[in-house]
C-alpha cells in the first residue's frame, strides 16, 4: 500500500510539474520575450492535421523554420470487434495488432504526442497504453512508442537516436494513418519499431536518403552483439506520389548459437493522395541464411505484398478496399504461426467523418491460407472472417 500511494505522489509531482511547464511557456509565448531572447523557446500548437493518413511514411525531413515549434497531440482509437476464429492467446485473437479482443469493446491506442523542431534541433516522444501497446510493444517499454532526439550536423544532414516508430512497410500501428482499421499481414509481421540511430541527408524537397543502424528487428533491447543495417530512399516527384525503398540486414541469431541466421529485408511501396483518391501498393522480399525446412543449410525466402485504396465518394463518407498477400514456408518471420505457403486477404470497409479530426469506420475481411490454423468450435478451417467496428478521434 505504500508503495502504491509513493507511485501516485510521484505520478503527481510529475504532472504538476509538466503542466506548470506548459502554462510558463504559454504566459511566456503571448508576452513574446522569452522567444525573443532565445530561439529555442517554442510555440506551442495541438495537432490539428486532419488528414492524416499516410503521415507517419513521409520521411524524417528537416525543419525549415527559424521558429522553434511543439506541438502536443492526443489520439485514441477505440474498436469492437467479431472474429468467427475462436482461438485465443492470453486474451487476444491470433495475429492481433488492431481489435486485438473478440466480440469486446477495446481501445488500440490512448496517445499522447509531443513533436520539437527548431532550426538545429528536433525530437519525438509518443506515451501510449492499449492494446496495440500490450500485444505488440516489448513490456520493458511498453508505454513508449517513440522518443528520439536529432541534430542538424551540417546543412541538411540529420542525426537522430532514440526510439523510433518503424519506417518499414506502407501501414502504421496507428489506425488513423492506415487506410483500413485491420493491418494486412505484409506489414503485421514487420518490425514496429526500432532503437537505434538514423543519419538522414535531404537532397530536396523531392528526394530524402538515410543509413541508419538498429539493435534488433523486432525488439528494443539487442538478444546479440550484433546490429541491423539498413537504407532508405524517399522520393517524391509530386505533392500526391510518393515511393519508398527500404534495406535491412543483420542476424537476430544470439551469441551462444554457433550457426548464424543472416536476415534480409526489402521494402517498397508506392502512395498517391489526392481529394477523392488515396492508393498504396507495397512489395516485400526476404531472405535468411541457413534457415529452410527441408535444408537448415539453405536460405529461406519469403514474399508479400498489398493493394489498398479508398474513394472519397462524399466529403464525409468514403468506402475502401484492400487484396493482400503473404507466403512465409519456412516461417521465416512467422516463428510458430505456420500458414503454409499461401495466404490471401480481402478487405472492404466504410468510413464516416462526421468532423475532421474524428473517424467511424466498419470493415469486413476474409483471410484464407493453406493450413488448417482457425478454430470454430469443434471444426478446424484454413480461412478467418473479420468484422471490426472503430471510432477515432485526434487533436
Amino acid at each position: 500500500m505504500l508503495k502504491f500511494l509513493q507511485i501516485c505522489f510521484s505520478m503527481r509531482i510529475c504532472l504538476s510539474l509538466f503542466f506548470l511547464f506548459i502554462a510558463f511557456v504559454t504566459v511566456s509565448q503571448e508576452k513574446d520575450s522569452l522567444h525573443k531572447i532565445h530561439p529555442l523557446i517554442p510555440n506551442i500548437t495541438t495537432a490539428s492535421d486532419s488528414n492524416t493518413v499516410f503521415e507517419g511514411k513521409k520521411g524524417l525531413h528537416a525543419s525549415h523554420d527559424e521558429t522553434a515549434k511543439l506541438i502536443i497531440g492526443g489520439y485514441v482509437s477505440t474498436y469492437f470487434g467479431i472474429y468467427d476464429d475462436e482461438t485465443v492467446n492470453n486474451g487476444f485473437v491470433q495475429i492481433p495488432t488492431m481489435a486485438a479482443r473478440n466480440k469486446e469493446f477495446g481501445i488500440n491506442t490512448a496517445l499522447v504526442s509531443m513533436k520539437y523542431s527548431a532550426k538545429n534541433l528536433r525530437g519525438n516522444l509518443g506515451i501510449h497504453y492499449g492494446d496495440i501497446a500490450t500485444t505488440v510493444w516489448p513490456t520493458q517499454y511498453n508505454m513508449i512508442q517513440e522518443a528520439n532526439a536529432g541534430v542538424k550536423l551540417v546543412k541538411k544532414l540529420w542525426l537522430d537516436a532514440g526510439f523510433f516508430k518503424s519506417h518499414i512497410g506502407v501501414e502504421s500501428t496507428e489506425p488513423r494513418e492506415n487506410i483500413t482499421s485491420s493491418m494486412a499481414m505484409a506489414d503485421n509481421f514487420e518490425p514496429y519499431f526500432f532503437a537505434g540511430a538514423k543519419l538522414t541527408y535531404e537532397v530536396s524537397d523531392q528526394l530524402l536518403l538515410q543509413v541508419n543502424s538498429f539493435n534488433s528487428y523486432a525488439t528494443f533491447v539487442d538478444n546479440n552483439k550484433n546490429k541491423l543495417i539498413g537504407t532508405s530512399i524517399v522520393y517524391s516527384p509530386t505533392s500526391k506520389i510518393s515511393m519508398t525503398y527500404n534495406f535491412l540486414t543483420g542476424t537476430e541469431t544470439p551469441d551462444s548459437v554457433k550457426t548464424k541466421q543472416v536476415r534480409n529485408y526489402n521494402n517498397f511501396y508506392i502512395t498517391y493522395s489526392s481529394n477523392k483518391f488515396l492508393l498504396a501498393l507495397e512489395a516485400n522480399y526476404g531472405w535468411q541464411t541457413n534457415s529452410s525446412k527441408k535444408d537448415s543449410t539453405k536460405n529461406a525466402e519469403m514474399f508479400s505484398g498489398l493493394m489498398v485504396g479508398k474513394y472519397q465518394a462524399l466529403p464525409q463518407f468514403a468506402v475502401y478496399a484492400r487484396q493482400e498477400y503473404f507466403s512465409d514456408y519456412d516461417q521465416m518471420v512467422t516463428g510458430n504461426i505456420d500458414f503454409g505457403r499461401n495466404m490471401f486477404g480481402t478487405t472492404f470497409g466504410f468510413e464516416f467523418k462526421p468532423f475532421k479530426n474524428a473517424a467511424i469506420s466498419i470493415e469486413g475481411r476474409n483471410l484464407s491460407c493453406d493450413n488448417l490454423i482457425f478454430k470454430q468450435g469443434k471444426k478446424v478451417l484454413n480461412q478467418r472472417n473479420e468484422l471490426i467496428f472503430c471510432l477515432d478521434i485526434w487533436f
